[in-house]
């Protein structure tokens, strides 16, 4: 559901859902648009009120429902993916804004009166608005147009202009629509479900207006954009859905649309939208709370990557459903109508853009999770043993780097023991840790500044290792792999196999207490470094496919193996070629039973989603905003600021799709689509990222990757993009696993 996080708001948006299909008020949408363009009320709106949905954040002592923010944001979000008509959006803006307000009588009839139904917009900020004051009376004159709302509107919420605030007055009134010297014209609006008008004061008096004190303007302006950010990925998500289903029925040249590659890649880039703008705007909601800077981070985020893209993901559905979607009687119309129009009042992406670099000069969004503080003795235990790790120190450097993640020594081997280095694991090896525990040794390694031991590789293969491998062979590999003492492989790829491993050539052939392996594998990281590795070898018929794979653990030391490393464009060599000249391997090392192969290659790759951590910004934004604060860009700052922002909400955007995947799993939901998704959401933002840090240099990109680690880092791009499967693959992944999209 869109910006749901927990079963209660999970069952606030059914709810939504359900009563938006009893109305059948999309429908409404093209056949009373008349209506709603003029701000009549569309014959439900007394029922939804009755039901309180309208007022879930309002305080329970003037009749609301006593909820949050996000929660008026799951039912905005709702709604937006209904294509509910009326005043929801912009009533619920006022009145979150008004609730914000010091209370006083009048403020709390003001309330009292949304929690009944009455309906409201937001006026300014303009600089068409003026103040004057005469004979003690302040007048307001001037217009503002448009304004989302207006017409429906029983009142006026209208930030005054700056001379008044700074001079102590208000700074924001509440005033009725109906006041004398207010004038309310209808405008012919893009969005058919929503009215918007021309709102023009003529010396109104303001002496019956509610005056609201302690209403922070930017927070108020923020509330604004972070639930109309919530409404864009509502629609966003309609869009998605509606693509996805369609392609799944139509056919053509004899099968549904949907197994074809292209469309398949072009369904799973609108789901990656709609996940980011669902995340994006939870950020922004939640982030209302926070102080200016963290507040600015998020909601500008969500401007570009929410509502900036609701334009985009409405034509994207329509191009999948081909013709039909052009029509009039087809509902994409409709979303990409109010996708226009949210756009258009948010206001310029390229403005955001130069809001969010500002505040991201200063470093990423700060994704710290508040963690229920449930099991204390565990914390206790964990930080016991940390600072007696702190004690000690790792003696020896890993081929696999300078960091003391992966060194070995004193320091590595009590973690390994005490279960710290794989908490997740299984006794005794790891601790069984559940999700928040997982978290918890991660706050606790951080809180101390210990570097939270990696195995790489390993920490995916061995796993299988331990559930199918002899007890003989999980005492010699787990213990030593745990310390850092042994490095890992996986010997999936192959020249005429990349990813399609129903493929695979290399031959592992029956013997007398064993198999001879003989072929050739590639693109093997780190297998010039690793001990052992994870193999996977045909030992059925080319026919057989997936079914005649079986999984051998492989002693990268065996004299029959030819190790090649390859030299990548960055003059680095982390990947090899393999070379199986009839490599003996004992029945021993045959994890499972022959053909079990495809199943345990499954089982490998899903160890990565059980894990539970914590975003690290991946030098994206770190790269640029070097070059920034060095003053190494070669076009104006301005621009250069803008190109930071660009980047810095979309990858804020998979982070927080991250954050959300972590507060589910610590309310007991298993892993959902947020790893497939987030990856490809990652590889589109390297190569974006890469190019922006490359064009911000100008001429000097033109110096080798020796002197410029941008360019380095370009030339370095296949190991984040390729690595773990192409871009391509990823969608495919997405569109078959993730959206149930036929095959081919």
């Amino acid at each position: 559901m869109p910006v749901a996080i927990n079963d209660e708001q999970n069952a606030l948006a059914e709810s939504v859902a359900a009563f938006a299909d009893r109305h059948q008020l999309r429908a409404s949408v093209r056949n009373d648009r008349s209506k709603h363009q003029a701000g009549q009320h569309h014959g439900s709106w007394l029922e939804f009120v009755k039901l309180g949905m309208h007022a879930v954040h309002l305080p329970e002592d003037i009749g609301g429902q006593g909820g949050s923010i996000e929660d008026a944001a799951v039912v905005i979000g709702e709604a937006g993916r209904a294509l509910m008509p009326g005043p929801l959006l912009p009533t619920a803006c006022v009145s979150a804004i008004v609730a914000g307000a010091h209370r006083t009588t009048a403020v709390d009839d003001a309330l009292k009166q949304f929690a009944n139904g009455a309906t409201a917009a937001v006026v300014g900020p303009t600089s068409e608005l003026a103040l004057t004051k005469q004979s003690g009376r302040q007048l307001l004159s001037g217009t503002d147009s448009p304004v989302a709302g207006a017409a429906s509107a029983d009142f006026l919420l209208i930030e005054l202009p700056g001379s008044l605030a700074g001079g102590g007055g208000a700074g924001w009134v509440l005033l009725d629509q109906a006041a004398a010297g207010v004038t309310v014209e209808v405008c012919d609006g893009v969005d058919l479900g929503r009215d918007i008008a021309s709102v023009r004061f003529a010396d109104v008096d303001l002496v019956d207006a509610i005056p609201l004190s302690g209403i922070d303007s930017g927070r108020a302006r923020d509330t604004v954009v972070a639930l109309m950010a919530a409404e864009a990925a509502g629609v966003i998500a309609w869009c998605s859905q509606a693509a996805t289903e369609y392609v799944k029925t139509r056919i053509q040249f004899g099968r549904p649309v949907g197994a074809f590659q292209a469309v398949q890649h072009r369904v799973a880039q609108l789901r990656i939208t709609s996940e980011l703008a669902t995340a994006s705007a939870w950020d922004a909601v939640r982030s209302l709370t926070e102080v200016e800077a963290q507040r600015t981070h998020a909601v500008a985020g969500a401007a570009i990557v929410s509502v900036g893209r609701a334009v985009h993901a409405a034509v994207e559905c329509l191009c999948l459903h081909g013709a039909i979607g052009f029509t009039w009687e087809h509902d994409v119309h409709l979303y990409w109508r109010r996708a226009i129009s949210l756009a258009a009042l948010v206001g310029p992406i390229q403005s955001w853009e130069a809001r969010l670099g500002d505040v991201a000069l200063d470093g990423p969004r700060d994704f710290t999770i508040t963690l229920p503080e449930t099991d204390p003795a565990f914390r206790d235990w964990v930080g016991g043993v940390l600072d007696e790790a702190a004690r000690l120190s790792n003696t020896q450097q890993s081929p696999m780097g300078d960091t003391d993640a992966v060194a070995t020594g004193p320091r590595r081997s009590l973690l390994a023991e005490q279960g710290l280095v794989a908490p997740a694991w299984p006794r005794p090896h790891g601790l069984e840790a559940t999700p928040l525990q997982q978290l918890i040794v991660t706050e606790e390694f951080e809180r101390r500044g210990l570097a939270q031991p990696s195995m790489a590789i390993g920490q995916w293969v061995l796993p299988v290792v331990l559930k199918n491998a002899t007890p003989e062979l999980v005492t010699a590999l787990a213990a030593p792999t745990l310390r850092g003492e042994i490095i890992w492989c996986q010997l999936f790829s192959e020249p005429e196999a990349g990813s399609d491993v129903a493929s695979l050539a290399l031959r592992a052939t029956r013997v007398d207490d064993g198999w001879l392996l003989r072929g050739q594998k590639i693109w093997t990281t780190q297998a010039h470094l690793a001990q052992m590795g994870l193999c996977l070898a045909r030992t059925g018929t080319d026919e057989s496919k997936h079914g005649g794979l079986s999984m051998f653990l492989i002693d990268m030391t065996n004299p029959q193996l030819d190790v090649r490393p390859i030299r990548q464009a960055n003059g680095r060599c982390e990947f090899n070629e393999v070379f199986f000249n009839d490599v003996f391997v004992p029945d021993s090392m045959l994890l499972g039973q022959p053909g079990q192969g495809w199943a345990l290659t499954l089982d490998t790759l899903a160890q990565e989603r059980l894990f539970i951590g914590t975003y690290r910004e991946t030098g994206n934004e770190s790269r640029i905003r070097d070059i920034i604060t060095s003053g190494r860009f070669a076009t104006t700052r301005h621009d250069a600021v803008r190109v930071l922002g660009s980047i810095s909400a979309r990858g804020a955007a998979i982070a927080a799709m991250n954050v959300r995947e972590t507060l589910l799993r610590l309310q007991g939901h298993g892993p959902g689509p947020a790893t497939s998704i987030g990856k490809a959401a990652a590889s589109i933002l390297h190569v974006d990222a890469a190019e922006a840090a490359l064009n911000l240099l100008g001429s000097a990109g033109a110096l080798g990757e020796n002197v410029s680690e941008p360019v380095f880092h370009e030339l370095d791009i296949p190991t984040w993009v390729v690595g773990g499967g192409t871009l391509e693959i990823q969608l495919n992944t997405i569109a078959t696993f993730v959206l149930e999209l036929p095959r081919f």
